[in-house]
């Protein structure tokens, strides 16, 4: 079976996001002062040939873990469907 992983990674809420000030920054400059806290992060589609959908999450766990994701500086969190 062929499962598709949406994952999301997003630095810890506690580190700064540079990134994300200067984007909170542009935006009042453009007007947008309503807008604020802005934090940047990544967006990873995977898919995942899989046995079951239980091995699917667990391989996508350990991509997570061991190569997406710096658990020191970040969190992530993801979705695995059948397709």
């Amino acid at each position: 079976m062929k499962f598709k992983a949406e994952i999301d990674v997003m630095p810890h809420d506690a580190l700064l996001d540079p990134q994300g000030k200067a984007v909170t920054h542009a935006m009042a400059s453009i007007g947008m002062h309503e807008i604020e806290g802005v934090r940047i992060g990544r967006h990873i589609r995977l898919f995942v040939d899989s046995d079951s959908m239980e091995t699917a999450k667990e391989r996508v766990e350990e991509a997570c873990k061991n190569m997406l994701a710096n658990a020191i500086m970040e969190s992530y969190t993801y979705t695995v469907e059948a397709v």
